[in-house]
């Protein structure tokens, strides 16, 4: 984690977790995350993320798409035919949002669901981005937009952690304890409807509405539901695709490609429906598997480039402004401060006579001289480029040049 992370709320300077949590984060991973539901009670104000006049404007001049935006009613999705049209002349396409449609939907009781809000409305990409960066797994937001007096969903539980952020209006929102708890992406409600139904009917842990500025936390599998009340509720949901031991084992299980033993084929005429066949069968091949793991150089090393390779698949860097950056290279001088380029990450090593940076899926090599700038701009601090230890002026702006046009650093001003 990396609590020092900030973002600015008036006059003071708070984490993107702070926003969504009203105890310090030490309790908060010791305590709740993974673990139990916390409620956070005129904990903030999320105007500033996000709007009434945010949902208008999305869905009344953005153009938006299929499936970033969906219709839901009584627990139900709506066909996106019942919602979406032609985007006319100059826009060919059959699915984008129509507001008219929209219009009637929600008066009619559909609740409206804005996808991938952390990849098209701005303050949400610097939000979650920031949150990330202290989380340490992959987030998404979505907002949920209910007419009066309607729930969006029935009781069910999702397979990621979520933070909810109820940005106007009200809603009452029911938790129960799960039925199956830490599932995993295909282990979804469904597989245990009756169950999650029965629990809904239940004694429920947390019974409360939701006001603007209250936050909620809820790891998977906790069963909900929410019904606005009064007025047009609008709440944010910041997924948490956290990840698990079950990721961890399925990157250790990358060692059964490299071991012969492991390769071989099961015994012509096996039934392998059959245990007692396959018993023997399955004790030698855990036998060798072990040996394969413990045979590794380095286990940890090898979960952790597996891990590292989907963490940046899975998430995004800063956005690059491509016009302003090649301005900066073709007018970068002595004075230039630029730095590493936030969330990026990345790994810097030496290998002989080159310093090798990898990122992102960008693997970048440069000559060993250039290490003792790398490993500088790699602290994250705006650095001028003059200032560059370990080279010149002229290699300094060609170094920086190269890092720019990577998308490695940026400038900062």
């Amino acid at each position: 984690m990396t609590p020092d992370v900030l973002v600015e709320r008036g006059p003071v300077l708070r984490s993107a977790l702070s926003r969504c949590i009203d105890v310090p984060t030490e309790q908060f991973a010791r305590e709740h995350w993974g673990r139990a539901p916390l409620l956070s009670v005129a904990h903030d104000d999320f105007a500033d993320l996000f709007s009434p006049a945010a949902v208008d404007e999305l869905v009344g001049r953005r153009g938006l798409r299929t499936p970033f935006v969906r219709l839901a009613h009584e627990g139900s999705v709506l066909e996106p035919g019942r919602f979406t049209s032609s985007g006319g002349f100059g826009a060919e396409v059959s699915d984008q949002v129509s507001s008219d449609k929209v219009l009637a939907e929600f008066a009619a009781g559909a609740t409206i669901v804005l996808q991938g809000l952390h990849r098209m409305w701005p303050p949400l990409v610097d939000f979650t981005r920031r949150l990330v960066e202290e989380l340490g797994h992959p987030a998404q937001v979505n907002a949920y937009v209910t007419p009066p007096s309607s729930q969006g969903f029935s009781p069910h539980y999702d397979t990621h952690d979520v933070f909810v952020l109820q940005v106007s209006g009200e809603k009452h929102w029911v938790i129960h304890a799960p039925v199956h708890p830490d599932p995993l992406t295909t282990q979804v409600w469904t597989d245990h409807r009756t169950a999650v139904a029965d629990a809904g009917r239940g004694e429920p842990v947390i019974d409360q509405v939701l006001r603007p500025g209250d936050a909620l936390y809820l790891p998977r599998g906790w069963i909900h539901s929410a019904t606005a009340l009064g007025d047009t509720s609008i709440h944010l949901t910041v997924g948490m695709a956290a990840y698990t031991r079950a990721d961890v084992v399925d990157t250790l299980l990358s060692v059964v490609g490299d071991t012969e033993s492991l390769r071989a084929s099961l015994p012509l005429g096996i039934d392998v429906s059959d245990p007692d066949q396959l018993r023997p069968i399955v004790e030698e091949t855990v036998a060798d598997l072990v040996r394969a793991l413990t045979s590794t150089a380095d286990p940890a090393e090898l979960s952790a480039r597996s891990l590292g390779a989907r963490f940046g698949r899975d998430t995004r860097a800063e956005p690059v402004a491509p016009l302003a950056t090649l301005s900066a290279i073709t007018g970068l001088t002595e004075a230039t401060r630029v730095r590493w380029r936030p969330s990026l990450g990345g790994r810097v090593e030496t290998a002989g006579d080159r310093v090798r940076i990898t990122a992102r899926g960008t693997v970048l090599s440069l000559p060993v001289e250039a290490e003792a700038a790398i490993r500088v701009l790699h602290a994250g601090d705006p650095v001028a480029v003059g200032s560059l230890p370990g080279l010149d002026l002229a290699s300094a702006l060609v170094v920086v040049r190269r890092l720019l046009r990577e998308g490695v650093v940026v400038t900062s001003e």
